[in-house]
């Protein structure tokens, strides 16, 4: 029977590892999910029968499980769970050898070991948990976003480390009677630092994605301010033009009116009216750089043939600074024109209250289907997940530093499915340091 609970506890530990750990999606079919389980207690009924702990057959369990339980490329979970295999074997050596020490002063030889297994696995499950909340939760960083150099480096250094503690277990079993305190102060201090050497690559590993993500969004945000840049001198220029012009323009309508061809007159007038429209702000807002941020992205849309409307219109200026009005804007906008533009029926309401002290901003578009929500925000649908999906988290964070709220909808209108975002601004109010 020790096979058997050894089987389950172990695979309680790689699921959670692997949902947990690696963000994996289980399937949706539970007889998927129940053929996981049965490979995984028929194993352990082999083992338990044939009193042995093939590794053939604990690998067989491992990976053929974690395929069935798991939505993933069938490449990608078969390196996976050898991989966690692997890994979770070394932690158990070294918990294993921990208790030993602790609770018997020595190594236990033979098949009698096993029964320390059970304890091993749950101080494994410890190392696992404090992993996850103290790192990967925290810094919102999962090991599927880190670089493989670093995963490799993990398994390395387990590697080195696991053929280190062979020596050291020998060390203490063989000195602890000549040395005493002094062995178990060698092997106390040889598990301190393998476990703070694997926290401190796991760090490392984070710290590296967590500046890539800001080296991603102040790329982003770069892009945004160009993109708008290059509007508002594309509006310059075409005023300058006109102004040159108007001279000329205000002669010929001057030399139209003397030659009393009044009907020629208003037809010339039209066609300035015209193009003194092209450069004209289209939407106003109240406040003058949210007017260059709503009127690009209408521009956008006209461009894409997307609907987009403004409704109500502020009696001052927003507090916020104009980068994070920039990050905040531009996202929640941008946000919309990508989802809109997918639509069948494309189209964007912006619209503006405001309250004794707070303004709110309302933006509504349609989208291909509806999403859902995960972790408070809404998750991207872009293929390349860790390079995306920083707007909806820039829009948090823009909204936080200055007291404010949001709240995020997905529902249906007329039929089709829209994303609602509403936002609510304090009207004078200090951001956060």
């Amino acid at each position: 029977m020790i096979y058997i609970a050894d089987n389950i506890l172990n695979y309680f530990i790689y699921l959670f590892i692997t949902y947990f750990g690696f963000k994996g999606r289980p399937r949706k079919n539970k007889l998927l999910i129940g053929a996981s389980i049965f490979v995984m207690l028929s194993a352990g009924v082999y083992n338990a029968y044939f009193d042995t702990n093939s590794p053939i057959i604990y690998m067989v369990w491992s990976v053929l499980s974690i395929s069935l339980f798991f939505e993933d490329s069938p490449l990608h979970l078969v390196l996976l769970s050898a991989a966690l295999m692997y890994f979770t074997g070394i932690i158990d050596t070294f918990t294993v050898m921990l208790l030993q020490i602790v609770f018997v002063g020595g190594g236990i030889a033979g098949t009698d070991t096993a029964w320390w297994m059970e304890a091993a696995y749950l101080l494994s499950f410890l190392i696992y948990l404090l992993v996850y909340v103290l790192l990967l939760k925290k810094n919102e960083v999962y090991l599927c976003h880190i670089e493989l150099k670093y995963k490799l480096a993990l398994l390395i250094q387990g590697s080195i480390f696991q053929m280190f503690y062979n020596f050291v277990f020998v060390f203490f079993n063989e000195n602890e009677a000549m040395y005493g305190q002094d062995a178990y102060a060698v092997f106390f201090i040889s598990i301190a630092g393998v476990i703070y050497s694997i926290f401190l690559t796991l760090s490392l590993a984070i710290k590296n994605v967590l500046s890539n993500r800001q080296n991603q969004e102040l790329k982003s945000f770069m892009h945004m301010q160009k993109q708008q840049y290059d509007y508002q001198l594309k509006q310059s220029w075409a005023i300058r033009r006109f102004k040159h012009d108007l001279v000329n323009h205000m002669g010929v309508l001057r030399e139209l009116i003397t030659q009393r061809k009044t009907e020629d007159a208003k037809d010339y007038i039209d066609r300035i009216w015209n193009i003194q429209e092209d450069f004209d702000l289209k939407l106003h807002t109240g406040d003058s750089f949210l007017d260059v941020i709503v009127n690009y992205y209408f521009y956008l849309a006209k461009k894409e043939k997307i609907d987009f409307a403004l409704s109500g219109k502020l009696t001052e200026k927003m507090s916020l600074d104009m980068v994070d009005l920039t990050s905040l804007m531009g996202n929640v906008l941008q946000n919309a024109l990508e989802a809109a533009g997918k639509a069948a029926v494309p189209r964007i309401r912006v619209e503006l209250m405001e309250h004794k002290k707070e303004i709110f901003i309302v933006v509504s578009n349609s989208m291909a289907e509806t999403i859902h929500t995960k972790g408070g925000l809404f998750a991207t649908w872009k293929k390349d997940k860790e390079n995306h999906g920083f707007g909806m988290k820039n829009i948090a964070a823009a909204v936080e530093k200055y007291h404010g709220e949001y709240y995020m909808d997905s529902t249906a209108e007329n039929g089709e499915p829209m994303f609602k975002i509403s936002i609510s601004i304090p009207r004078e109010n200090k951001a956060c340091e």
